[in-house]
Order: C-alpha cells, then structure tokens, then sequence
C-alpha cells in the first residue's frame, strides 16, 4: 500500500468552521438556498421540515465542535451521535469534516454519499442517489473535487480524483469517469461531454455576495468555495 492510499479516507478537520461566527455565516447561506431569506422563521421551518437542511445544520455544527478545545465538553460526541441517527433517518452519508463550500442544497433525499476527502464548492445542488467516491488506486486514486455551482442529477456516480468544473452539470444516473470542464453538461454510462451550457437553469437562488464575503475563510486555510490546492 502505497504512502498515497494509507491517507485516503482518514479523518481530519479540513471542512470544519473555525470559528462561531464562521458556521453561522455557512448556515445562514445554506438557508438561503431553500427560501431565498433567512430569518429566524425560515430557520426554524426548514430545520424542522427539511431533511436536508436540518442535516446540513447538524452536519456543519458537529464539525465546528470537533474542533473545540477537548470538543467541547462532550458535545462533540453527542451531535456526532444525533449526525449518525439522521444518516440512517435520511439516508444522508456526509462526514462533517468534509469541505463544503456555502449554498449547500439538498433535493429530496435518500441515498446520498460523499466521501470525508471529496470537495465540493459553493451553491451546490445535490440530488438523491448521488455519489462521490474514493478510488483506492491508479491516476485517479482520491475522492471529486467540484467547483462552484456543480449541479449533481439524480443517480449519478462520480469516483476517485475527478475534477468537476464550475456552472457544470451530471446528468441522472450518468457516471463520470474524466474531468469535466467548465459549463459541461455530461450524461451517460460512461458519462460524455453533451454541451457546454452549464449549469444555468438548475441552482436555484445562488448566495448573495455579501454573505459569501461572510463566509471566506470559514474553514482551516482552504475558502470554502474554492478547492485546495495542490502541493
């Protein structure tokens, strides 16, 4: 096993809000992406009625005390064990140490994977079925990495060290096997590049700029709606 491969899939604290205000900021924008607003009526509307909301609160929440000194006074562990109870509600299976970037919207749910090393930039749009997965070897040993506005379609499969543009777009059921660059539209089994007209269409209400500025720097050295970059 090689150096690489022994550190794919570790956890680690990449994806997770430095600081208190930083969370609130990724929360307020990811509950923008549901009503457009955010005040304390949608907040409680959506994390209440929302399955996917409410596990992007508790998801992000849980990642901002696993950094806390002796992680908080346990409770870390304890919203560790609420995020465990809502994957198997929901069907959702995102480590809270992922790097997300502000503006996640979840649609529907159910059967919902993202690997703890995958990336994903801001105002993305997320489907059931969908997967981001670890490739254990070859050129694309890894886990995706997506730019901003990626809209991911119902069914599809992206694993190991694939590079998805932004605006880009996967069509339902489509597996991806290559890089797609910006504004791609791909679908297929293996998945092709269909056009170049992106995304447009199909995220619905983008995170103002002013929140976003909110949001830069929230995680530890990496922008939240940028992936990192290489060594």
């Amino acid at each position: 096993m090689t150096p690489i491969t022994q550190e794919l899939g570790k956890p680690h604290s990449r994806g997770c809000a430095r600081s208190l205000r930083s969370l609130v900021a990724l929360l307020q924008a990811d509950l923008y992406r549901y009503e457009g607003k955010v005040n304390a009526g949608s907040f409680w509307r959506h994390f209440l009625f929302t399955p996917g909301y409410k596990y992007t609160v508790v998801m992000r929440t849980c990642g901002y005390l696993r950094t806390r000194r002796f992680q908080a006074f346990g409770l870390y562990p304890l919203s560790k064990l609420w995020l465990l109870r809502l994957r198997y509600k929901f069907g959702f299976a995102i480590p809270e140490y992922t790097v997300i970037g502000p503006g996640l919207f979840i649609n529907r749910f159910g059967g919902i994977y993202i690997n703890g090393d995958a990336v994903v930039g801001a105002n993305a749009n997320l489907t059931h079925g969908i997967m981001l997965g670890q490739s254990n070897r070859g050129e694309r040993a890894g886990s995706p990495v997506l730019g901003d506005r990626v809209f991911l379609a119902s069914g599809c499969k992206v694993i190991g060290r694939i590079l998805l543009g932004d605006d880009c777009a996967v069509g339902a059921n489509a597996v991806v096997t290559k890089d797609v660059p910006e504004k791609g539209v791909v679908g297929g089994v293996p998945a092709k590049l269909l056009s170049r007209a992106g995304s447009d269409g199909y995220i619905n209400r983008v995170v103002p700029d002013a929140l976003m500025q909110r949001c830069a720097g929230a995680f530890d050295g990496v922008p939240p709606f940028l992936p990192p970059q290489e060594p």
